[in-house]
């Protein structure tokens, strides 16, 4: 294909990316909204809230890597449309039924359940593709309006739910959320998920793989990958300790701290505006040099935050101080995940092979989810037993060492080979043009 054509396709896709992605997000996010107010006006129930939850979140964590592998054999275009399209189905089903029988808890859980499993093979495809989509060059724009489109759900999925809910009906929710998901499974479907792929022949030992056999190649390619392998175990501990912070944010905020329920709704969203600032500055600006220090220097601030969280529970301030000291370790939280998820996204990209990408990102996405309800459960018996303030501080001081170790100089030197031996260039001073 002519060069030219291939940028023009590049640039298409860049914005259609943008679009289907800030569509469903802020469908899903809409939806999400309504049906976690339905279920606790429902039942007055925290338990049937967390099992929701849980639906989400284990059918994922089983399902991601096995959407990998057949993601690595199938056209990932195939997978994309068919999860887009399962997760439209089930919610129009679970739209009909409402219409006949009334919404119903059961029916719930297994629409999330559906969901879940079907939105799993499409999210894996898509983040094994995006290197296929556009072009190198633009890799960091489509990461960043990857974050963008998710900072941008988050602030206007809430309040535009928050505007229905009570005034609508739940059947709106669900056809708003169909609409959304529609949309992007519309805008998916004219893009051409093969662009910039690099064609590699299967051999034959490779075709008569079992689905154990590829999943173990997958960690067998990941161990000659050491780059690869020091951020996916970063990013697997700090999504275990950063749930100290999801667990006991509100907890803390509300319950020990006694600040007024409107403006921890306004500290949240300083999360979702920091993303935002962040996502537009990634969006605008040139690729970076070395990826790989800017996440390390992130990852470390992000682990001195959670520390800093706790310096209002060893000190009195009055509650505007309160306020406006937590509003900006959010908005600072949710600028630094940007800086650290948008350069490993690319990082990601460039260097797997397209024919472990599926399983990869499978793998990926399984160990994250996992790290859930895990820390969901460790933390939130934590919170029972042990002062929030010592909770947060051994969280983020573990954390600054587990970025220490895992992202060390010799990593550091194997991502960007031109800083070996070079003082001028060193690591903890080296500064990103």
């Amino acid at each position: 294909m002519d060069e030219k054509l291939k940028y023009k396709k590049s640039t298409y896709h860049l914005y259609t990316f943008l679009m289907s992605k800030m569509i469903g997000s802020l469908g899903s996010n809409v939806y999400a909204f309504g049906i976690s107010m339905y279920i606790l006006s429902l039942t007055g129930s925290s338990l049937s809230f967390a099992a929701n939850i849980l639906l989400s979140i284990i059918p994922r964590t089983i399902i991601s890597p096995i959407a990998g592998i057949i993601g690595d054999r199938v056209p990932r275009k195939w997978l994309v449309i068919g999860g887009q399209a399962g997760v439209v189905l089930t919610v129009s089903v679970m739209l009909i039924y409402t219409w006949v029988e009334g919404l119903s808890l059961v029916a719930i859980y297994l629409a999330t359940l559906f969901n879940s499993i079907f939105s799993s093979f499409s999210s894996v495809a898509f983040s094994a593709s995006i290197a296929n989509l556009v072009d190198e060059e633009r890799l960091q724009k489509a990461m960043s309006f990857n974050q963008l489109s998710y900072s941008v759900s988050g602030i206007g999925g809430p309040v535009f739910g928050g505007m229905l809910f009570g005034f609508v009906s739940m059947e709106i929710f669900l056809l708003v959320f169909i609409i959304a998901e529609t949309i992007a499974l519309l805008l998916e479907s004219t893009m051409n998920f093969t662009l910039h792929k690099k064609p590699k022949e299967a051999t034959a030992s490779e075709q008569k793989e079992t689905m154990f056999e590829s999943f173990k190649a997958g960690f067998v390619y990941l161990k000659q990958k050491p780059v690869v392998r020091a951020i996916l175990w970063t990013a697997l501990w700090l999504n275990l300790f950063f749930t100290c912070l999801n667990v006991g944010g509100n907890y803390i905020l509300l319950t020990i701290l006694h600040l007024d329920p409107k403006l921890i709704g306004v500290v949240e969203a300083g999360a979702a505006i920091g993303m935002l600032i962040a996502s537009i500055y990634f969006a605008t600006r040139s690729n970076l040099k070395f990826p790989l220090v800017v996440v390390k220097r992130s990852t470390l601030l992000m682990s001195i935050l959670v520390i800093l969280t706790a310096v209002p529970l060893l000190f009195t301030f009055s509650n505007m101080t309160i306020f406006i000291y937590y509003l900006v370790i959010m908005f600072l939280s949710g600028g630094l995940g940007v800086i650290t998820n948008t350069p490993i996204g690319v990082i990601m990209q460039t260097s797997i092979d397209e024919e472990y990408k599926g399983r990869v990102f499978g793998i990926v996405e399984m160990m994250a989810m996992s790290m859930m309800p895990i820390g969901t459960l460790v933390f939130g018996i934590l919170y029972d037993i042990v002062p929030a303030q010592y909770i947060l501080i051994v969280s983020g001081t573990i954390l600054v060492f587990i970025v220490l170790i895992l992202l060390r100089r010799s990593v550091i030197e194997m991502a960007h080979p031109e800083l070996k031996n070079n003082k001028k260039l060193n690591v903890l001073e080296e500064v990103e043009g």
